[in-house]
């Protein structure tokens, strides 16, 4: 498969299962975390499916387009080593969904990432929330959940605490 077609193939999925979760996340408080800023596209979604939610940004460097760059105060800047254990601070209380996306193009360090990171992430899910990843993630007390209509098969992945 050409990368633009998994490319397309990712976004496709990534939105997909958004438009899935925003209203199963909808009445459970807490706010959305965005883990992996990007170029904010997928922050500019979470802004009009969640219009009224804190979301909370984790992010190495911002290198978004300015239009969907968080506020200050719900941006967090650094390595995910250091920013992830110390959310639970931050944020305040369990977030009903988590979405991360990660992926660098390196596969090692990529896969190494995912492999610190989803044990990680329990304390900062809530009951009933949801993970949605481009990576595949392991998460104590979680289920996987089935890709949504419109999401092709292994492009991304979606977990629900139980």
């Amino acid at each position: 498969m050409s990368r633009l077609d998994s490319f397309i193939n990712r976004v496709t999925a990534q939105r997909a299962c958004l438009n899935y979760l925003a209203p199963l996340v909808a009445a459970m408080p807490g706010p959305v975390l965005e883990l992996g800023l990007g170029n904010g596209r997928t922050y500019s979604h979470l802004r009009e499916l969640f219009p009224t939610r804190d979301i909370w940004v984790f992010e190495f460097e911002v290198a978004a387009h300015p239009d969907s760059i968080p506020p200050d105060h719900l941006l967090i800047l650094g390595d995910f080593r250091k920013t992830i254990p110390a959310a639970p601070a931050w944020i305040g209380a369990p977030a009903p969904l988590i979405h991360a996306d990660f992926g660098s193009g390196h596969a090692d360090k990529t896969a190494a990432m995912a492999a610190w990171l989803g044990p990680r992430l329990r304390p900062l899910l809530a009951r009933g929330g949801y993970v949605a990843s481009d990576q595949p993630l392991q998460v104590d007390d979680t289920e996987i959940v089935p890709l949504p209509p419109g999401a092709v098969a292994g492009s991304y992945n979606l977990r629900r605490s139980l």
